[in-house]
């Protein structure tokens, strides 16, 4: 079973990859050598040229043709078909009938290995690499942290698909895109799976791949090579800590095993690891590397710069990557090694300070975004920050049941926002929405559920693993931990506020676009409501159903050691359930806060946020503008390397290397033959002039030189 449940997707990756590269070569012959996808694409979009979109919003087309305007949809329902690749449905059914089969598979795993009586096991599938001391299996690791992430990661993919099948239905690269989708499902499988990090890091470099085949889905757009490309960069920088990582877990334990790992973890206890020259406590130096990785992966303080441009990727792709896949490798891998970062108290303290304060700068910049797109994505950022709060204080269980909920609940609130923005013909800004409460009814009930369970309503999924986050950061007893739940409160405040704000701009007032795209605003098929429905499901009630086993009364009969878990009256699980009422309703009191607020700005008095920036525009510009990290590492990195590259290129490369080898060498011979040739003038007198002072130099040669030998 567990084997289908990985292959599976990459068995619809290989046939609808098959199906889009046969397209791609019978396009190109009937096109007498143009790439398939690479036409004009004039009729991109034709038909909307009445409907006031020649401004560029979010997009899928900016360099199709001529058409600058950019439309992030693909399914508005006109009857302006654009060419279809030969074998989209084919490659739609198969990827999405596949992604069901292993979706049903991973609910029945979660129940059995979760909730049965069996222990952890392993399912070994080939030998992989043997080299030397270094005998590294390819096996699947089955228990309960593994179901949990299948359960996860295949129910998002499965949905994500389905929705696809609505909206993508007009783009013209159908395949490739479904192929993409199936690969990257792939690659998180065999990242939750894995036995050893190698098979892990095996994973982690996949997702990466396929987030950048997906983000640049549309190549044609130079915007998402742009941030395909800045992904894929970042990621390398959070990768390098994690392999260095890696390798320090070999040194220390001779093995890359997580059995052997865990096995011996207690002889980290002093032990001593010469990194950069100096000698560090092996527990945290390992631990700080490791992380390293998932700051780059899971989009934390630093190295969160990707994650927003993510964004110019199809809508259905960033609901895999936020809510199910790529941003929950980080928190995943810091679970599993959870035994590990246990040895390191400097270690967890770090965790926890960068979780919160990633938590607090999401947030802050969520407040002023009006891409309806990009406020997600920095909700996204902000509530992996929660996470990493709660695995910094040891709090473990109650973190990856926050990414459990969190994956409904988000993946609700992108698949709507896709729903909306093929309800206005592709617009993205909130700002030129509102009124489609009543256009678009059951999108917005749909997303009034993901918006009440991301504040944490109460008895909504959010309300149980975030208060319990909160709750495990006041009792914490880092040096962070109050630091942290004063983060994660005014976070909670601004989640609120900006959630709300993007439910009034978009379904509330008056409508704010043009007459022609209201006129045209229209519901989603079922094929992209279904998946909003059972989200919704799972956004209600993933909490009330799940919370006793996730981190209540049976945990630790449901974890079954997959995690570590504090043990003792005093631990913090315990802890959570003794802290005093004040703390326990402060989420609740900052829920409320934020909402009273968003409804005065937008609802009661619209010019009140105008006006506040107005008042304040050096700090709205400050957080409209990221806390300026793009425009910083731009000078730092991306400019400085660029200098660097130009010198090396026209000054080492150029002038010395070339201008003292190869080609310096080449005019030094030109010259010397151009001269020499001047010689040759073909004047017998030249040439007896030219004797002549030959046989004088021989006569004087001979006179001083061999005479006196």
């Amino acid at each position: 079973m567990y084997s289908l449940i990985v292959f599976l997707p990459l068995v619809g990756f290989l046939i609808a990859g098959a199906i889009s590269l046969k397209g791609a070569m019978d396009k190109t012959a009937a096109a007498g050598g143009h790439d398939g996808h690479g036409h004009d694409h004039g009729d991109h979009g034709h038909g909307h040229a009445g409907h006031g979109h020649a401004g560029g919003h979010d997009a899928h087309g900016a360099a199709h043709g001529t058409h600058a305007a950019a439309h992030d949809d693909h399914g508005h329902g006109h009857d302006d078909h654009h060419e279809e690749a030969p074998g989209s449905r084919p490659a739609e059914l198969v990827t999405t009938g596949l992604m069901a089969v292993t979706a049903l598979l991973s609910w029945v795993a979660f129940f059995s290995v979760a909730f049965g009586e069996g222990e952890a096991f392993t399912v070994p599938v080939l030998s992989w690499i043997h080299s030397g001391a270094l005998a590294t299996e390819w096996a699947f690791r089955i228990d309960t942290l593994t179901v949990v992430m299948l359960v996860v990661v295949n129910t998002v993919s499965f949905l994500v698909h389905l929705y696809s099948m609505g909206y993508m239905s007009h783009d013209p690269a159908r395949p490739r895109f479904f192929a993409y989708l199936s690969l990257f499902t792939f690659a998180m499988l065999t990242l939750v799976t894995s036995d050893n990090l190698l098979q892990m890091f095996f994973g982690w470099e996949g997702v990466g791949l396929a987030s950048y085949l997906l983000i640049g889905f549309w190549y044609q757009k130079p915007s998402a090579n742009a941030a395909a490309m800045k992904a894929f960069v970042v990621n390398r920088v959070g990768d390098f800590g994690f392999l260095l990582g890696l390798f320090g877990v070999y040194v220390l334990f001779n093995s890359i095993s997580f059995d052997a790992i865990f096995a011996n973890v207690g002889s980290l206890e002093g032990a001593q690891l010469t990194f950069l020259g100096s000698s560090w406590d092996a527990a945290t130096i390992v631990c700080l590397l490791l992380f390293m990785g998932a700051m780059g992966k899971s989009a934390q303080f630093l190295l969160h710069t990707w994650l927003p441009d993510a964004m110019e990727g199809p809508t259905p792709v960033s609901a895999l990557i936020h809510a199910a896949t790529m941003v929950t490798a980080g928190v995943f891998m810091v679970a599993r090694m959870s035994p590990v970062f246990e040895m390191s108290h400097t270690a967890l303290t770090v965790v926890t300070f960068i979780g919160a304060t990633t938590a607090f700068f999401a947030a802050t910049v969520g407040l002023v975004q009006n891409d309806i797109k990009r406020v997600i994505a920095y909700s996204t950022c902000s509530q992996l920050g929660y996470m990493f709060v709660a695995l910094g204080v040891g709090a473990y269980p109650i973190a990856v049941f926050h990414l459990f909920t969190h994956a409904f609940f988000k993946a609700l609130l992108f698949l709507g926002a896709g729903s909306v923005i093929h309800a206005v013909s592709g617009e993205q800004d909130m700002r030129k929405m509102g009124g489609l409460r009543t256009v678009i009814p059951v999108t917005f009930w749909m997303m009034t559920i993901g918006t009440l369970a991301l504040t944490g309503f109460p008895f909504t999924a959010g309300f149980y693993s975030k208060d319990g986050i909160i709750e495990a950061a006041f009792v914490g007893e880092n040096a962070f931990a109050g630091y942290a739940f004063g983060m994660l409160v005014i976070a909670a405040v601004f989640t609120s506020f900006y959630s709300w704000r993007l439910a009034f701009l978009t379904f509330f007032g008056k409508p704010r676009a043009s007459a022609e795209v209201m006129k045209h605003a229209h519901e989603s098929p079922q094929v992209m409501l279904i998946p909003l429905y059972v989200l919704a499901v799972g956004a209600l009630f993933a909490g009330v159903a799940f919370s006793g086993a996730f981190m209540g009364e049976g945990v630790e009969e449901f974890w079954k050691q997959s995690l570590y878990l504090p043990h003792g009256e005093h631990s913090i699980l315990e802890a959570i359930h003794h802290v005093s009422f004040w703390v326990k309703i402060s989420p609740f009191i900052a829920m409320l806060i934020g909402f009273a607020v968003a409804v005065y700005f937008y609802i009661v008095n619209p010019e009140a946020p105008k006006q506040l920036a107005a008042r304040h525009d050096a700090l709205y510009q400050f957080l409209l503008n990221k806390w300026y990290f793009d425009e910083l590492y731009d000078i730092l990195f991306v400019r400085s390397a660029k200098w660097i590259g130009t010198k090396l290129w026209k000054v080492g490369d150029g002038r010395i290397i070339d201008g003292l080898g190869p080609d310096g060498i080449a005019a030094r011979v030109q010259d010397v033959t151009t001269r020499v040739v001047r010689l040759q003038t073909g004047y017998l007198y030249h040439y007896a002039f030219a004797m002549l002072i030959g046989v004088a130099l021989l006569v004087t040669w001979a006179m001083f030189y061999a005479g006196g030998m």
